[in-house]
């Protein structure tokens, strides 16, 4: 895991605002937000996580997104598997 991964979701998790390169965690509206070029692909509100890659089938969304707790997204025959079932990358609650 990048070090770059690790501290926006420790910030991510905690509810701490973050910017480095191409990833921010912010917060909006009572939610912490973590966004990936301008790309918001994790939601935070009260420990309710949700999830999307915006359509981004990318290696580094991927990896964003792996280093929540309790999501494995891995890829096979070119579709994206999120905790073992086949997933589009619409937003779905963890």
């Amino acid at each position: 895991m990048r070090k770059v991964t690790k501290k926006a979701i420790e910030a991510f998790l905690n509810g701490k605002s973050f910017s480095n390169s191409n990833t921010k965690v912010y917060q909006f509206m009572g939610q912490t937000i973590l966004s990936l070029h301008d790309n918001e692909i994790a939601y935070n509100k009260d420990g309710k996580i949700k999830i999307t890659n915006r359509g981004w089938f990318s290696v580094t969304t991927k990896e964003r997104l792996n280093a929540i707790p309790n999501v494995s997204i891995y890829q096979k025959n070119y579709n994206w598997y999120l905790n073992g079932q086949i997933w589009d990358g619409n937003l779905i609650e963890i």
